[in-house]
């Protein structure tokens, strides 16, 4: 159903060029989120936006898409096949509010349209959520918490060792925009930082004061690993059994990657018999997380509800990413964050 629409037409002279048509494609809940009035003014710089907010396909979106030049979808945007754009195809070019698009189109979209996402501003929450993530484990604040509140008295005689970032080894597995804004935010705090990444080289890493490392070798010799991978046939379950086996004993396991990178039974074992402490923002393929599942339960693991990309000031510059690739594609300017089917293959 179409809810809403900007049409400030311009009295242009006799037989100028209708201006581009915009469909965006969103539930109503998630509209506001991506596109505050600041970004529909941006639109309509160069056209006549529309807001369509079915999510799955329907006689209705047909219509709309075959009326449209431009699109721009979100979370909450239907699956798009190429033959649902209609013949002949008026479509031309597609702006995701996100990263990933495997979810949301078909590969055949990728290789027929001018497609773009929106990756950055996603990088830095992220990867503030895994440094936070990490400090709360390293300083037991989910220990010293439940302490508090059970009435325990600690003095200044009790001490341990580790408390503190300064002098561990951190790994980091996956070593994109997120790995690499963690590490510029892990810098100032005093560890090492080792990188496990295939496609990230030993000089690329070095740069940002790491140091790459194989996988297995890092799970080896680090106290602290975060996962900031994304979830592909090659990575699924890369920390099954064995490679969770190789981790030290009371080593930190941070995940804001995806789920499915860690094999969840195996993870469960080491869990259960508190070898290990975890912190995970995303528990895919079970999302949302069953609400008596183990993980929920266990004391040496704290749990997010996919939240790690942050509030809502994220999600307005996701959308201001998005209509500035619109505006760019419609005054004939190369989109800055081109997709293309090879990317595809690497992306969540």
């Amino acid at each position: 159903m179409t809810v809403e629409s900007g049409s400030r037409q311009r009295p242009g002279a006799p037989g100028e060029a209708e201006r581009p048509r915009v469909l965006l494609l969103t539930s109503g809940s998630l509209f506001p989120h991506f596109f505050p009035a600041s970004v529909l003014r941006r639109l309509e710089e160069v056209g006549e936006w529309e807001h369509f907010e079915g999510r799955e396909d329907s006689p209705e979106l047909r219509r709309k898409l075959a009326s449209v030049d431009a699109l721009v979808t979100t979370w909450h945007s239907p699956f798009l096949r190429l033959e649902m754009l209609g013949s002949p195809r008026r479509v031309r070019m597609i702006a995701h509010c996100g990263g990933e698009l495997k979810a949301r189109m078909e590969e055949q979209v990728v290789g027929t349209l001018t497609v773009t996402n929106a990756p950055g501003p996603m990088a830095a929450p992220v990867a503030e959520m895994a440094l936070a993530m990490v400090l709360t484990l390293v300083r037991r604040l989910p220990e010293y918490g439940r302490e508090m509140r059970a009435g325990v008295i600690r003095t200044n005689v009790d001490v341990s060792r580790g408390e503190t970032l300064r002098g561990r080894r951190v790994g980091c597995v996956g070593f994109g925009r997120i790995g690499r804004a963690f590490a510029r935010m892990l810098e100032p705090l005093g560890a090492e930082l080792f990188v496990s990444d295939p496609y990230c080289t030993a000089e690329t890493a070095a740069e940002y004061g790491a140091t790459k490392i194989e996988l297995d070798e890092l799970l080896r010799s680090c106290s602290v690993v975060v996962l900031a991978a994304g979830l592909t046939p090659e990575t699924r379950h890369m920390l099954d059994a064995r490679r969770l086996a190789l981790m030290p004993d009371g080593a930190y396991l941070v995940n804001v990657g995806r789920g499915g990178l860690v094999e969840l039974d195996a993870l469960l074992a080491e869990l259960r018999a508190g070898r290990i402490g975890a912190a995970f923002d995303v528990t895919d393929p079970l999302e949302p997380l069953p609400p008596e599942h183990e993980l929920r339960r266990l004391p040496n693991v704290l749990l997010t509800p996919h939240v790690a990309a942050g509030g809502i000031e994220m999600r307005h510059a996701l959308g201001e990413v998005a209509a500035a690739e619109v505006v760019r594609f419609f005054r004939g300017q190369v989109p800055e964050n081109l997709v293309t089917t090879e990317m595809l293959a690497r992306m969540t």
